[in-house]
């Protein structure tokens, strides 16, 4: 640690404004360097002494333009070297703790040299009420006074008429200046004009002059004779004579450069991707902000939301490192589509990235942009020796500023670039109100869910089962639905496909069999009941076929209900048995081996070979309403009345009843009496309704 407080001094001590020798400045850098090397290798790792150490520095005087770069060059540089870990850790985290020193170091100097400023304009606000004070008592009385403590100020301080030509500036004003030549002889303030004045510092000065206010302070930008920029702290205060009348104006100047180019750099990398370089999330937004807010000029926009197709896979296969030289040359490929100062391409986060084009045509630009994205990303990305191929989605959001939020456009860009990658990928898609629409109702069902069931929301009706060959009711089918708050009754078309993306469809579907069965058993025990006859059937999706307790789970509410296992029937599609294997049909193998029903719903939809049917535990086929709409009217479709025959041949050829679903007019339903399936339903007979109903049919033409 004395070899690198050595180091550290040596290359610090001629850029630091200290008093202190050279020795004594190392022996004021030794105990900071000990700080810095035990936060690097202690566990938990914290940065408060780096940011400790940053502020100590400040203390010491370290304040010169140059002083930070060499102090955090001789850290980066030096400091692992000469403080290596003393237990096993990887050189990237060695590193990284490293840097994060360095940022703290940096943070805790920034935040000590404002402290100081702001004690220094403590100082300045002081000093211009002494100047004040000090410049009427020697205008009214003695300017030998008035020249003291004019000539002492340590900052600068200038006199100008009310016309603006400056009188007089003190030695403090002319080096701030670049030298005494620079106020030369009928130099005027009004000539002090720089590109980066603040709006309405015109206004400010024009009122001073004319009495309308006694003093204004700016931070203002002033050019040198050399070209070079002084940026300062200004105060002007008006100086009224004996009578009150406007007189003289006093200006105090604290020289800020220094201050301004540390904030400037602070704040590049506070809005810029460490990664890639490219502006980060935080300055996007803030742009956006600025175009959305100017609803006066009446903007257009155009936001383009990007996501790499894949990317997780290259972390996954190749490691971070790759993956990050793969963002590296992404970003630089984007860059290179910003083809004018109205566009802004930002790295969001991971491998999303936002592009914003503002402008007259930026529909148009914005479309064009997603364009040459997507053309700039076509050739591969070299990483490592490898050629990786680079496919992204992109979501392209427009409009006029004033017309909407930023959350709406964010939004908008992130569901619009899912559809993009929902189609395939590797391309752009516009925002449609519609769609997104669409995707919000789909997201605020999906919140709703799990509330919705605990708070008793679905209720189920049942359709009827009808004996073809006497009209008789042989039971009855579960049909879930959900009383939305908002949104009236939903179908189980609308909710079911969201409650197996979320995994509720298993609670729901047990609660669903609880009360079907709690149903059945009542309709059994009312004085119409047939015990015999009667059953309900029950659809299962493809999360419960896999679920582990699907078996003891229907065992227990059949026992809870008291209902025999053949008054249940259990329907799964055809499409979620094709293909299956021994393991995932063991449960339903187990089911109907205890007595239940299982049917193949929705049969003939697949792709199934017929022979299939023999390996499966069916006991009902349910043929699908397509096979049968032929035969609505007469005469019947023939084709329509063939295929039907067939399968019924077949399903009874296997010992299999045959249900037909989609039942709509009696010309049909005698079809397919003569042709010899077993039970049908459908609006002919009755719609879903209420369990008190299920005998009444209403036998009369859906259509």
């Amino acid at each position: 640690m004395r070899r690198f407080a050595a180091i550290w001094s040596r290359a610090v001590h001629p850029m630091a404004a200290t008093t202190m020798t050279l020795d004594e400045f190392e022996d004021y850098l030794l105990p900071l360097a000990h700080r810095l090397s035990e936060a690097l290798r202690t566990d938990p790792f914290d940065t408060a002494d780096a940011y400790e150490v940053g502020a100590a520095l400040v203390d010491a005087q370290c304040t010169e333009p140059e002083a930070l770069p060499a102090i955090l060059g001789i850290i980066d540089a030096y400091l692992v070297l000469y403080s290596p870990p003393d237990r096993p850790m990887s050189d990237e985290d060695v590193r990284a703790r490293c840097a994060r020193l360095q940022h703290a170091l940096a943070a805790g100097f920034v935040r000590a040299l404002r402290e100081r400023e702001r004690d220094e304009r403590n100082a300045i606000s002081r000093a211009a009420l002494t100047a004040r004070v000090e410049a009427e008592k020697a205008l009214h009385a003695s300017e030998a006074k008035f020249q003291a403590v004019f000539e002492g100020a340590v900052i600068g301080v200038g006199i100008a008429g009310l016309d603006g030509e400056v009188l007089v500036v003190n030695d403090a004003m002319a080096r701030m200046f670049g030298g005494a030549s620079f106020f030369r002889p009928g130099r005027n303030v009004t000539e002090f004009v720089h590109p980066d004045d603040a709006p309405g510092v015109h206004e400010l000065y024009r009122e001073l002059v004319t009495g309308e206010r006694d003093h204004f302070r700016i931070e203002k930008p002033h050019y040198r004779d050399d070209g070079s920029v002084l940026w300062t702290n200004l105060t002007v205060t008006l100086l009224r004579d004996s009578h009150g009348a406007p007189q003289y104006q006093l200006a105090l100047a604290e020289d800020i450069t220094e201050h301004r180019l540390l904030r400037e750099r602070l704040r590049y990398e506070a809005t810029h991707d460490e990664l890639t370089g490219l502006p980060n999330r935080a300055l996007l937004l803030e742009r956006l902000d600025q175009v959305l807010a100017a609803a006066a000029d009446a903007q257009r926009f155009g936001v383009c939301y990007l996501d790499l197709d894949g990317f997780k896979a290259v972390n996954d296969s190749l490691g971070h490192v790759a993956g990050d030289r793969m963002l590296r040359a992404v970003a630089e490929r984007l860059q290179g589509c910003v083809t004018s100062p109205h566009e802004l391409v930002a790295r969001v986060g991971g491998d999303e990235f936002l592009a914003l084009v503002t402008g007259p045509a930026a529909q148009a630009d914005g479309t064009a942009m997603a364009r040459r994205m997507l053309a700039a990303l076509a050739d591969p990305v070299q990483v490592e020796g490898r050629e990786l191929r680079v496919r992204a989605s992109i979501g392209v959001v427009d409009g006029r500023a004033g017309e909407i939020g930023r959350a709406e456009v964010l939004r908008s860009a992130d569901i619009t670039m899912y559809r993009a990658k929902a189609a395939g990928g590797n391309r752009y898609e516009l925002a449609d109100d519609d769609s997104n629409a669409r995707v919000i109702a789909r997201h605020s069902l999906s919140n709703g869910l799990p509330s919705a069931l605990e708070n008793g929301e679905f209720f189920i009706e049942y359709q009827p089962l009808v004996r073809l060959a006497d009209g008789t009711v042989r039971g009855a089918e579960a049909l879930v639905r959900w009383l939305h708050p908002v949104h009236g009754v939903l179908g189980p078309d609308q909710f079911i496909p969201l409650a197996e993306d979320t995994g509720l469809i298993v609670p729901l579907g047990r609660w669903v069999l609880e009360q079907a069965a709690r149903q059945a058993r009542a309709w059994q025990d009312a004085p119409e009941g047939d015990a015999e006859r009667l059953r309900v059937n029950v659809n299962l999706s493809p999360c419960q076929l896999s679920h582990p307790t699907l078996v003891s789970d229907t065992v227990a509410v059949l026992e809870n209900a008291g209902l025999c296992p053949s008054a249940l029937c259990l329907e799964v599609t055809e499409n979620d048995l094709i293909g299956a294997d021994e393991d995932a049909l063991r449960p339903l193998r187990q089911l109907a081996d205890l007595g239940v029903d299982i049917a193949l719903d929705d049969f003939g939809t697949g792709y199934s070979n017929l022979s299939y049917l023999r390996r499966l535990p069916v006991s009902t086929l349910k043929l699908d309403r397509s096979f049968t709409r032929g035969m609505q009217r007469a005469p019947a479709d023939p084709v329509d009345v063939k295929i039907v025959e067939g399968i019924v041949s077949l399903a009874h050829t296997l010992d299999l009843a045959v249900t037909v679903e989609g039942v709509e007019t009696a010309v049909q339903a005698e079809h397919l009496r003569m042709l010899g399936c077993d039970t049908a339903q459908g609006w002919y007979y009755a719609r879903p309704g209420p369990p008190e109903r299920l005998h009444t049919l209403a036998l009369a033409d859906a259509s």
